[in-house]
């Protein structure tokens, strides 16, 4: 099996460690996340929440989420202590979803789900830059890793999450859930911060104020960095979508039990689990856009056919089928980002990748409440349907791994 793994990889099954070390701390800070979601519906039925409401919640999510890109990528390109970045970012999010299970008013919700959206975006330029760096020739492969991890941590935590409010009040559960983000936590600065400190396994150090200035202008100006972000954009806003409205779908159209929806999320993360590596490891080989456009022209087709399925099986598959695809594509636009960008800019790319998905998202949850409000649950598929579509069209102008100019040097 290793062997397998080492033949189509070009990468010795050893010098994958930090890549699955890192992987985990990205399925904690998704595990945060996935019990957030899970949560939520009760968090409403609890306090009284409209979806309006409720999709507000997640809107607050989104903007921290796009504040925190604003000093993220700056301390990770500056300093180059990205290691300390991710542990950091952690040990937040573990600490609100602990806080969040003591709170008595739903106002308290509020800053506690704001740094939960900083522990997200603190996470991924940190991360992502630094197995960008580690692995410069197998980027799609290393960081479909990278999204593995998010993806297991999506899986698991519905399920955990789901059966722990069989027993436990979502207070109690959010408590719970929260203790093992502290021990990978812990676990990732026992383990890499040691060459973090010497500047990182391959010697990138942090390219200090006025070098991060100049290259910030460079990434701005690029019109390829700038078109790949709003075509993630667009992406990720069906994807933050699905995630809040799909449990919603699950729980109040479909009636299912706690069980069944997390097992219902947990297919999809599953199809992401299986389709991530695939898609990076073809990446490396035939290029980023053509697997980007695949999986997006497949995802808008899944997206609306969840509208047409009847039956709990059937509707399990075709979400199974849509995270396959959907998913997937997330590990090739980060290193697709990362191909674009000046080697010592990488955290601030990703910064600006995931600032342009925070921004967007953040219109979501809130006008997806207000159609749902409206015109009832299921038509806000077909919202995410038309978002996936208009994602698919931008990446098909966009450049196929040609280096831009700020990449370049020129």
């Amino acid at each position: 099996m290793t062997s397998t793994i080492e033949r189509l990889t070009g990468l010795h099954w050893k010098g994958q460690g930090p890549a699955f070390l890192v992987a985990s701390g990205h399925g904690a800070t998704h595990w945060v996340l996935g019990t957030f979601y899970v949560l939520l519906p009760y968090i409403a039925r609890d306090f009284g929440l409209s979806y309006a409401q409720a999709g507000g919640l997640v809107t607050i999510f989104h903007v921290s989420s796009f504040l925190a890109n604003v000093g993220s990528g700056a301390v990770v390109d500056i300093r180059g202590r990205r290691v300390l970045v991710q542990a950091a970012s952690l040990i937040i999010g573990a600490a609100s979803l602990m806080a969040m299970g003591l709170t008595a008013k739903a106002i308290w919700l509020v800053p506690l789900v704001a740094l939960i959206g900083v522990t997200n975006n603190l996470w991924h330029p940190a991360a992502i830059s630094y197995l960008s760096q580690c692995y410069p020739n197998n980027r799609g492969y290393a960081l479909s890793i990278h999204t593995l991890g998010a993806s297991v941590g999506d899986a698991i935590a519905p399920v955990v999450t789901g059966t722990t409010l069989l027993v436990l009040s979502w207070q109690a559960t959010a408590t719970v859930v929260s203790l093992p983000v502290l021990g990978v936590a812990a676990l990732i600065i026992v383990m890499l911060n040691s060459a973090d400190k010497a500047g990182g396994n391959n010697g990138h150090e942090g390219a200090g104020f006025r070098g991060y200035i100049q290259g910030v202008g460079g990434l701005v100006r690029d019109r390829a960095v700038i078109g790949l972000c709003t075509m993630s954009a667009f992406r990720s806003m069906t994807q933050s979508g699905l995630l809040v409205f799909l449990p919603l779908y699950l729980a109040d159209v479909l009636k299912v039990s706690p069980v069944v929806l997390g097992l219902a999320l947990m297919s999809m993360q599953i199809g992401g689990m299986i389709g991530g590596p695939v898609a990076g490891i073809a990446s490396d080989r035939i290029g980023r856009q053509p697997v980007t456009l695949i999986c997006l022209t497949a995802s808008t087709v899944m997206i609306v056919g969840l509208t047409l399925v009847s039956g709990m099986t059937l509707f399990i598959l075709a979400v199974t089928l849509l995270g396959l695809v959907l998913f997937a594509v997330r590990p090739v636009i980060h290193s697709w980002a990362m191909d674009l960008a000046p080697e010592a800019m990488g955290g601030s790319v990703i910064s600006l990748l995931f600032g342009s998905q925070s921004a967007a998202s953040a219109l979501v949850p809130l006008a997806g409440g207000l159609i749902a409000d409206r015109w009832g649950l299921a038509s806000v598929f077909y919202v995410f349907a038309a978002t996936t579509l208009i994602s698919n069209v931008i990446g098909y102008f966009l450049p196929n791994d040609a280096k831009s100019p700020a990449a370049s040097g020129q």
